[in-house]
């Protein structure tokens, strides 16, 4: 099957950047106890729900599977990039990293407790979200939870520069209530909507969607 633009075009700006986006973004989340908030509310549920694996999807350098690990999780990530992955695995050799796609996944059906997909499908145009959206709701088991975090907005950026290297990639703002008519279209019932207003070098309100697969686990 060939690949298609958008993927290879942001494999190729991640590969380009992993060391340092790692570097730069290591200790985020000390700063944003909002978002460790979030991430704790979701470790909760799907505890509550039977525990199970939880992937993080499009994981980058590892910082937020890890964390998620430190909250009681059995947290695994994938990431589109070998660089980022192979950043992931040297910053954390205890948990599991592999190389994925959120458009096909190299899960079986009803495997996951959980998804967090933090930041994740930024890169994603808008055609295709229904895909990668239906990949999440193949892979929960019933009951299983998913987080999303992302740009609020309605609009495409082109990225020709970031952290210190060139780059050519497209990044997505989206609507938060077209996010949730999308995940409802794919089975998934929204139950929590969150916007945040910028802080620091943000630009824009930051969005975060909790998600449930309907049935039992």
């Amino acid at each position: 099957m060939t690949e298609s633009t958008d993927l290879r075009a942001t494999r190729a700006a991640y590969d380009t950047v992993a060391v340092d986006y790692a570097e730069r973004l290591r200790a985020e989340l000390v700063a944003k106890p909002l978002d460790r908030a979030l991430l704790a509310a979701f470790a909760e549920l799907v505890q509550a729900g039977g525990g199970g694996p939880v992937a993080d999807l499009g994981c980058g350098p590892g910082r937020v599977t890890a964390h998620l690990h430190s909250v009681g999780l059995t947290a695994f990530g994938v990431d589109l990039s070998p660089a980022m992955v192979a950043v992931a695995r040297r910053t954390y050799p205890e948990l599991r990293f592999d190389e994925g796609s959120m458009t096909a996944l190299d899960l079986t059906d009803d495997i996951l407790g959980g998804i967090v997909a933090w930041y994740s499908i930024i890169h994603t145009p808008p055609e295709r979200l229904p895909v990668v959206f239906a990949e999440f709701h193949r892979v929960l088991r019933p009951g299983g939870h998913l987080l999303l975090a992302f740009q609020a907005g309605d609009e495409r950026r082109h990225l020709e520069q970031a952290y210190g290297h060139a780059i050519s990639l497209d990044v997505y703002r989206r609507s938060p209530e077209l996010v949730a008519t999308l995940l409802s279209q794919a089975g998934l019932v929204v139950h929590a909507q969150l916007l945040r207003e910028p802080e620091g070098p943000e630009k824009t309100q930051q969005a975060y969607l909790l998600a449930r697969k309907p049935g039992k686990s």
